[in-house]
């Protein structure tokens, strides 16, 4: 385990497949085009984003690195390699080291976002000078995304540092972007402002660790939560999912459900239907948050009130029509929608719960969701990428984030 490091710094809105198989190709296969997510790109807001942060520099200094490689390994070193760096470089935007590149406010999540996706476009029309088949070229792409989520960033302190309780966290990609393409996520923004840093609480430090997720149906069915949390979550102290949920208040999510209800993604794909798990035959309509939600709403952790959000919607046993049912769950119903809703920010708090349950960690680690408010522009902005109070709404979310951190470790 490495030392304690000062970088910026749990589970995310996010997010309120019928999969086909890669095609195997044993010769060079044509670049594929651009995905709908990377072709907004190229619009004037992410652009400006990019100039003002000093992070329209990534995919050019990206290009100009893999245009040097000459093999497939020296791609995935370069990925690897170019994708870390991007992590750390927005992490440390975020958190006041380095420059800040441009006048758009350090606290923004939306550089990394959009500098990815000229990564990830990047490699997916990359044209090499040696056969690329169409599995590396997938495992070059899903190498980028580990990097540059901080999934493979993830480090606590060793053995050695006791009385410092290990938290994780993560947060969630701008979404809805063909409404507007100027949104911000503010569990993405915790994630970079929260990433390696150190929580005073009533109980001590605390170390919090973050990873940041896509807004696409595909990658959740591929079992991209289950591969960040599962090496980390037996031996954590708390972990919390984190996402952008209803205007003006923060709800803990008593209960998630086992349904996608078809809402469309960053790639503009529905997804309605049974969360997709291994092991279906045993999975539940239902799991739980461990979170201390009693603690969490008593306490005074900011300006936005704090709710603990018990309703769900269900077909109950022997019916055919949804329910919603204020207190939670009925015996032997099926999920329709969690407290997060059926988009994916309940999904991803329903696989990483069904995971600590599935790990034996349910009476043991506290755990859940965590719903932030809308991070809203100032009245009458509706073409400025930025203004004083859409700054001042993402600052003091993410320091009520913090705060609520703090008071589930205290209470554990």
């Amino acid at each position: 385990m490495n030392s304690l490091r000062v970088r910026t710094g749990v589970l995310g809105l996010a997010l309120l497949a019928g999969l086909t198989a890669p095609t195997t190709a044993t010769a060079s296969a044509a670049a594929p085009s651009p995905t709908v997510e990377e072709q907004r790109l190229d619009l004037a807001v992410p652009q400006e984003i990019l100039r003002r942060s000093g992070f329209d520099s990534v995919a050019p200094g990206f290009t100009a690195a893999l245009d040097s490689v000459h093999s497939y390994a020296q791609a995935r070193r370069v990925v690897a390699r170019q994708g870390s760096a991007l992590w750390r470089r927005a992490v440390d935007r975020v958190q006041g080291r380095g420059p800040a590149g441009g006048d758009l406010s350090r606290d923004d999540d939306r550089p990394l976002y959009w500098a990815r996706l000229g990564m990830t476009r990047e490699v997916r029309t990359w044209e090499p000078p040696f056969d690329l088949t169409v599995d590396q070229r997938s495992s070059l792409l899903a190498d980028l995304e580990r990097t540059s989520r901080g999934r493979t960033d993830i480090r606590y302190p060793g053995t050695g540092h006791k009385g410092i309780k290990r938290v994780l966290v993560t947060g969630f990609d701008p979404f809805t972007l063909d409404r507007d393409i100027r949104i911000s996520n503010p569990s993405g923004a915790s994630a970079l402002a929260l990433d390696g840093t150190v929580i005073e609480t009533a109980d001590g430090p605390a170390r919090v660790e973050t990873a940041v997720f896509p807004v696409r149906w595909q990658d959740f069915a591929q079992g991209t939560v289950e591969r960040t949390l599962r090496p980390y979550l037996p031996y954590v102290d708390l972990f919390t999912t984190v996402s952008q949920g209803r205007v003006g208040r923060f709800d803990v999510e008593r209960t998630n459900g086992a349904w996608r209800g078809g809402f469309p993604d960053n790639e503009n794909i529905g997804r309605t239907e049974t969360v997709p798990v291994t092991d279906p035959a045993s999975q539940p309509q239902w799991t739980t948050t461990t979170l201390p939600y009693a603690a969490i709403v008593a306490a005074d952790t900011g300006r936005f009130p704090v709710y603990d959000n018990t309703a769900v919607t269900e077909i109950p046993a022997g019916g055919t029509e949804s329910v919603v049912r204020p207190d939670g769950p009925t015996a032997g119903s099926t999920a329709r929608a969690g407290g997060g809703g059926n988009y994916l920010s309940n999904e991803i708090a329903y696989r990483a719960t069904l995971l600590r349950d599935r790990l034996g960690l349910h009476d043991t680690l506290p755990g859940g969701h965590l719903h932030t408010p809308v991070l809203q522009f100032a009245a009458g902005n509706t073409t400025e990428v930025t203004d004083p109070e859409f700054v001042r709404n993402r600052l003091d979310i993410v320091a009520q984030v913090r705060a609520v951190l703090a008071v589930a470790v205290a209470a554990e």
